[in-house]
């Protein structure tokens, strides 16, 4: 293709992430066009696996790592050949109670377990029966909300008649979810565990007015009905290689190593993507353009305001492990501890004082932190060599670790010690005596901050869903296919089709589905 070279389609995609892969396989099904731009040398933006450490044969998720939000519709209509690994454990979280090492261990598999390590914790079956009551209510929500999420965007009257359940719409979207917690759970460490899902990926607190906290929570209690998240087999690459098969295997054309530098349109007809690629630059028309990025860089590509500027909130830890490391609770079972969510630091009290201390712009004395271990799930992200040695791949997710923190070089290394210095408090031993060396003798141990991931995948801020999320029902009436399915922009031909869509955010695919449905229902018209 020369510096000149033009090409026409009924779609252009910018941006290859697993919501472009899901819009380009629905719209190369229904007989349209479609072409997918994508900078990097391969597709998945933040949803790959990749071999971190030299010498080292681990596929590690190495951003996103686990799926809650993808539809089986989705999966059921592009025929994906993926498997999506249920989790036994839910979640371990240890502590000391009256100068002794304890933990609360949540099993998904086994109630009466459960039951006995909220008495053990807490001496009574309260926060037990609490625990039930609270979590019946959210998976309610979960049953009504989510089929909703691949239709058209409800009205906010429309989604509450749906949840039909006054008391659950005013603690979950209504009123700061922090008064629910508190008003059920007496129990500082319960409350925390409680609240995290409120805080993945965002900056926020248990009662921020502005009800940030209630809308990342929300998503992450609702994903299939149920709200558990499982494990992709083979790593989250695993996921991306099934929606990038089923697009091209539907007739979608695929370019990676094309950076798009300008989106043109005049909102009418067809719109102009002009990107660079090895042999120089070269522009493609569609009838209609989605976008993949976050809104920010689409207002750059348009060359408009952006406004304010979207901020991430994590320090995403990655490691290869010799063997798991022993804990202080020597009642728990590192093979359990490890396999569901292991929350460290998360206690209520614990979270506010991180979020005022990052806020104040120091990396938190206490860093919140949740660790799971893919390996004890699925073991096959191993190589030959490394099942052989008993390796163990160990993902820490840090809380209240805004970008604004990173901004010093060294604040990196700080906020690794200090997150690894506090998973050492609950161990019986260094997590360092347990890491595995690459073929150069170094730990194997990678941290990523929200500037890592604005650089290596193009998130600005690190914001790992593009904006601060929204609640999924529409604020004004649509005016077009695109608001009613909630990808709209202010050009009526050009769409959204990523995580900063109404309803976008975690590995979900939601977007991409209801871009192609937009881009269908416009264009049968």
């Amino acid at each position: 293709m020369n510096a000149q070279a033009q090409s026409r389609h009924d779609v252009v995609i910018v941006g290859g992430g697993h919501n472009a892969l899901v819009a380009a396989a629905y719209l190369a099904r229904a007989g349209l066009r479609v072409l997918l731009l994508e900078r990097l040398p391969r597709v998945g933006g933040a949803a790959v696996s990749a071999r971190a450490f030299p010498g080292v044969d681990a596929r590690l998720s190495r951003y996103s790592y686990l799926v809650s939000l993808l539809p089986r519709e989705v999966v059921r209509d592009l025929g994906l050949r993926l498997e999506l690994r249920r989790r036994r454990i839910a979640s371990y979280t240890p502590t000391v109670r009256d100068g002794r090492p304890t933990g609360l261990l949540v099993d998904a598999a086994d109630p009466a377990r459960t039951r006995e390590s909220f008495r053990a914790l807490t001496g009574a079956d309260r926060e037990w029966e609490a625990w039930q009551r609270f979590y019946a209510s959210t998976g309610r929500i979960a049953e009504r909300v989510f089929p909703t999420l691949t239709e058209p965007l409800p009205t906010r009257a429309e989604l509450r008649r749906r949840v039909a359940d006054e008391a659950a719409w005013e603690s979950f979207f209504e009123r700061p979810l922090g008064e629910a917690v508190e008003r059920t759970f007496g129990d500082d460490l319960v409350r925390g565990v409680v609240l995290t899902d409120a805080l993945i990926g965002t900056f926020t607190h248990a009662h921020d007015p502005s009800l940030l906290q209630n809308r990342c929570f929300l998503y992450h209690v609702i994903g299939n009905g149920t709200g558990d998240w499982d494990v992709p087999v083979g790593g989250m690459g695993a996921v991306t290689d099934a929606l990038a098969e089923a697009a091209r295997a539907a007739g979608a054309e695929i370019r990676t190593g094309c950076e798009v530098t300008a989106v043109a349109t005049d909102g009418t007809g067809e719109a102009e993507v002009s990107y660079r690629h090895r042999d120089g630059e070269a522009t493609a028309v569609g009838r209609r353009v989605l976008v993949n990025a976050a809104p920010a860089v689409l207002a750059r590509l348009l060359g408009e305001e952006a406004g304010p500027a979207p901020e991430g909130s994590q320090l995403k830890v990655n490691m290869v492990l010799r063997r798991l490391p022993r804990l202080r609770d020597t009642a728990a079972d590192p093979r359990d501890a490890f396999a569901g969510t292991f929350h460290i630091a998360e206690g209520y009290r614990q979270l506010a004082t991180a979020h005022a201390e990052a806020r104040a712009g120091r990396i938190p004395s206490a860093p919140p932190s949740e660790i799971y271990c893919h390996t004890l799930t699925d073991p096959s992200v191993l190589g030959p060599e490394a099942l052989r040695q008993g390796l163990q791949t160990l993902t820490l997710f840090g809380l209240q670790m805004p970008a604004r923190l990173f901004a010093d070089p060294a604040a990196k290394a700080r906020a690794l010690a200090a997150s690894l210095a506090r998973l050492d408090e609950v161990l019986a031993e260094p997590i360092a005596d347990c890491l595995a060396t690459d073929a150069d003798g170094r730990p194997c141990v990678e941290a990523r901050t929200p500037l890592d991931l604005e650089r290596e995948v193009g998130l600005p801020g690190g914001h790992i869903f593009h904006r601060d999320l929204s609640f999924p029902f529409a604020t004004e009436a649509p005016d077009s296919a695109a608001a009613r399915w909630g990808v709209a922009t202010a050009h009526r031909n050009v769409l959204l089709c990523g995580a900063g869509a109404v309803r976008g955010g975690g590995v979900s695919g939601i977007p991409g589905h209801n871009a192609a449905r937009a881009v269908l229902a416009d264009l049968a018209r």
